[in-house]
């Protein structure tokens, strides 16, 4: 598939197949977030892969989304503020990190699209929830910032409204 279809076909998928993952097309998944661009190529993310029924049921209870638990595997994209931190100090940390986590769950998600995979950004849960899952030490600078759930697909929704170019891009200034 070439990008811009694996683009316009990638869709918010909430219902999957029992249908296992293969590792294959999960180390290709995992290697297109790893490859994703960083600040300072620091890569202040990590990435938790969650196969077992009990962690999903938990991580779907934390964003009181039920579908994540029937997907077969679920990656949770963590910021790591303090490796953002160490080149970038209190913006790496708040900011950096934030946004090396989202690009590689931006292309972690294109990834799965393009092998015929679907997936559904959730970013509304439970912080605490989640990193209690996923063993994450919020004090210590480790912040969930994405669930992941990724699957074959047991619905095939429609594209959503996007908003026009004319109103959306702007030249020089707002």
């Amino acid at each position: 598939m070439d990008f811009f279809d694996v683009v316009a076909n990638r869709r918010s998928v909430r219902a999957y197949l029992g249908k296992e993952v293969e590792e294959d097309k999960l180390q290709k998944i995992l290697e297109a977030g790893n490859s994703a661009p960083s600040a300072g190529d620091l890569q202040g993310y990590e990435i938790v892969v969650v196969r077992d029924q009990k962690q999903k049921e938990v991580l779907s209870h934390a964003a009181n989304q039920h579908f994540i638990s029937q997907a077969p595997i679920v990656l949770v994209v963590v910021a790591n503020q303090k490796r953002s931190a160490q080149r970038y100090r209190e913006r790496g940390a708040k900011l950096y990190a934030v946004q090396d986590a989202t690009i590689a769950t931006s292309y972690m998600q294109l990834a799965a699209t393009a092998l015929g995979l679907a997936s559904c950004w959730v970013g509304a849960f439970d912080d605490n929830g989640v990193a209690s899952v996923v063993g994450a030490n919020i004090d210590g600078g480790f912040m969930p910032e994405a669930v992941l759930p990724i699957g074959y697909p047991n619905q095939s929704p429609r594209a959503t409204p996007r908003r026009k170019l004319s109103d959306l891009v702007h030249q020089g200034k707002l």
